[in-house]
């Protein structure tokens, strides 16, 4: 069951991310190894790095907060609302009302 429900929301957060990484994070960094970047608590040191993690990450939520109530309209598709011909075609050509 959980599964089945997992498999509904995966892709509904996918594209709700592939949203907010494109308008809200406009300057994606790496950094070369980043594993020398954490204590042995296994927490980040405070370092330039930290702070844009910090900073992306409040991009994120404040995305979050301005569009939650909009989700079910930003991740609306056209191709998957569409009806194909056959469907337009039996429901044009009802043979009773």
């Amino acid at each position: 069951m959980a599964s089945q429900a997992w498999a509904v929301v995966m892709p509904i957060m996918g594209r709700i991310s592939n949203s907010a990484a494109a308008m809200s994070v406009s300057s994606q960094s790496s950094a070369a190894k980043a594993f020398l970047e954490f204590d042995e608590a296994g927490r980040m040191k405070p370092s330039s790095f930290y702070e844009r993690v910090v900073d992306v990450m409040e991009e994120l939520v404040k995305f979050t907060l301005l569009t939650r109530d909009v989700a079910p309209y930003l991740v609306d598709r056209y191709s998957e609302r569409r009806e194909c011909a056959e469907e337009l075609s039996k429901r044009v050509n009802l043979r009773s009302i």
